[in-house]
């Protein structure tokens, strides 16, 4: 018996384990969003957690030649875990089939779904969609057929035009609405390849509350065809605008540096004996234009008293924790705003309790998602009140108003009115926190004002504040804080006159601000931007000391003037060597971030030096 119970939980094992790896397959295409018309592309169907000897049985592709496939490739795992009496298993083996194809002509096409059988049973895969761009007017064919996949320039053209690699900031809409939200993507467009891309810097959205959409470190560059000619692209910025204003707003310009592969000029023959054309890399920054977007106003017709300033496409689901409770007894209504919009923008609806209710802050959550067209998901607002007294009392209905983009009007939601029958607290008066009659605000003409208890205090009728001393001391003590504001305010005007002393005296203060700006980008490792600022520091620090203007400063008068002043050769050598060095690493190929810090500090103490030797001199 014991042996035939360990064969029914080994057979129960086996069985849960295949049921494991059977549920774990799947069965899926890779293929590229676009490609031109006579290139080469890979299409992929990828067979996950299983593995057998059958090839996919594909259709007939339409708008495509297939020339070489399918080739095969296997990768295989797997892992067993034990914990206690139950056993897991996972097999992660992956085969991908890979098919080439040629592109036979424009259009958006359907890669098929293929079958294969696993243990005989048949998976089918998903399909794809692939457009197929036209070729260059001025492709040229390669070796094996098929037409490059964009126009380079040449070397009789290797200067780069305009029109071969450039950035554009793409918005959704150009029109639209004030708080309606649009996309704007930051997209590179090159006609050479990318080798990679070093620096970029994205324009400030004035104007907008923005959302980032999570972008991957590496993005896929695809192939797109704008202005009759065909690109690689490449999205590096992608932001959920939502317009805080009406009229025009602009957004200004951003920057990419990249690194491509430009022509050279040269040309070498292949193994094969063609001759080709060698290319070298360059780095090269790129500009986008500024794109001016149309806000409209939201129309004021017809535009309700409690607009909430939400604008899209909303649902309102209001809730009461109870409607039946004791005095002093904690009760919440949820309002539940569910769609698409300005979900983060919009103000709480209010909510008119009764004066015998104690009311609480609104405590709000907001769970979305970005999308097209704004953030979708739910703002939920929870407003927590506790009735003081006992009574029936009436919570008016709730409303929430938005502004609907498909119809173009203001629509309005409203709750259900809310009655609340509230029992007596049979602890009411115990305590204090639940004595709220005595604490509420009592109304004029609508209660009975409380008598004022305690020590009363009584004046003399006969005496007066005229002729007394407090009396005089209201004329003489503003007398005095004028005459004392007028002379400090004239001895200001007169130091601010000095130019050249007011440049001294703020030297020190101007550095410290340049020096704060290069720690943050010693800190985020930003080298170029860092010993530019430290010279930027000493040079403009030195000027404003020296009342020297930056262009006349040089090593020599630099040692001359810092004489006068009084200043020592080791102080003023330190001043030498930090210029010095920070020139010869602002163009050096590289710098460790230990000579960064060392030159940092030894910034900031040369100045604390010279600002203690001056007040010593002085």
């Amino acid at each position: 018996m014991i042996v035939k119970k360990y064969w029914f939980l080994l057979i129960l094992i086996l069985i849960s384990i295949t049921s494991v790896f059977a549920d774990n397959i799947t069965f899926r295409i890779n293929a590229p969003q676009a490609v031109v018309v006579g290139a080469r592309t890979q299409i992929q169907y990828v067979l996950n957690g299983a593995e057998t000897q059958d090839e996919p049985q594909m259709p007939d592709i339409k708008g495509f030649d297939v020339i070489f496939g399918p080739s095969k490739s296997v990768q295989s795992s797997s892992s067993v875990v034990i914990q206690g009496s139950q056993v897991s298993s996972t097999n992660n083996t992956t085969i991908v089939y890979t098919y080439t194809l040629i592109a036979k002509e424009a259009g958006t096409f359907t890669m098929p779904a293929a079958t294969i059988k696993v243990n005989g049973k048949t998976y089918k895969s998903n399909t794809a969609q692939v457009k197929v761009l036209p070729p260059d007017k001025n492709a040229q064919q390669d070796p094996g057929g098929g037409s490059q996949q964009l126009t380079a320039p040449t070397s009789a053209d290797a200067n780069l035009s305009a029109s071969d690699i450039f950035v554009r900031i793409i918005p959704s809409k150009v029109r639209f609405k004030e708080q309606e939200a649009i996309v704007a993507t930051f997209r590179m467009y090159s006609a050479l390849p990318i080798v990679q891309f070093t620096d970029a810097k994205f324009p400030e959205f004035e104007g907008f509350i923005t959302e980032d959409f999570d972008m991957r470190l590496n993005q896929q560059i695809d192939v797109e065809r704008y202005n009759g000619r065909n690109y690689y692209t490449v999205n590096f910025k992608k932001t959920l605008l939502f317009p805080q204003r009406s009229g025009k707003i602009t957004i200004p310009s951003g920057m990419i540096e990249a690194i491509i592969r430009v022509p050279s000029g040269r040309k070498a023959r292949t193994f094969t004996g063609q001759l080709v054309e060698l290319a070298v890399e360059q780095q090269q920054s790129f500009r986008s234009s500024p794109v001016t977007l149309d806000v409209s106003a939201l129309p004021a017709e017809s535009k309700p008293v409690n607009f909430s300033g939400a604008v899209g496409d909303f649902s309102f689901t209001p809730t009461i924790s109870a409607q039946k409770v004791k005095a002093n007894d904690a009760v919440t209504i949820k309002l539940d705003i569910k769609g698409t919009g300005n979900l983060k923008l919009i103000k709480n609806p209010e909510i008119k309790f009764p004066d015998e209710f104690e009311a609480y802050d609104a405590q709000v959550n907001v769970d979305a998602q970005l999308s097209q067209d704004g953030l979708t998901g739910t703002r939920t607002v929870e407003y927590m009140f506790i009735p003081r007294l006992p009574g029936k009392y009436t919570i008016p209905p709730i409303e929430f108003s938005y502004f609907d983009l498909k119809s173009n009007k203001y629509k309005t939601i409203l709750s259900p009115e809310y009655t609340l029958d509230v029992a007596v607290d049979p602890n009411a008066g115990k305590n204090i926190s639940t004595s709220y009659s005595n604490q509420r605000e009592v109304k004029v003409d609508q209660d009975i004002r409380y008598l004022k208890t305690g020590s009363l205090s009584f004046k003399n009728p006969n005496e007066f504040i005229a002729g007394s001393m407090s009396y005089w001391l209201w004329y003489i003590i503003p007398l005095l804080l004028f005459i004392t504001s007028l002379i400090i305010y004239r001895k200001q005007i007169k130091a601010n006159a000095d130019i050249a002393l007011m440049r001294t005296k703020k030297a020190n203060k101007v550095a410290t601000k340049r020096l704060k700006l290069a720690k943050q980008y010693l800190q985020s490792g930003k080298k170029d931007n860092f010993y530019e600022e430290i010279l930027r520091a000493v040079w403009g620090y030195l000027s404003d000391k020296l009342t020297i203007p930056v262009a006349d400063l040089n090593r020599e008068n630099i040692e001359t003037e810092l004489s006068k002043y009084g200043v020592g050769d080791e102080l003023t050598r330190q001043f030498i060597e930090i210029l010095d060095t920070g020139e010869f690493a602002r163009y050096s190929p590289s710098g460790s971030g230990d000579a960064m810090d060392n030159l940092y500090n030894e910034t900031v103490d040369a100045i604390g030096k010279m600002e203690n030797t001056i007040k010593k001199i002085k």
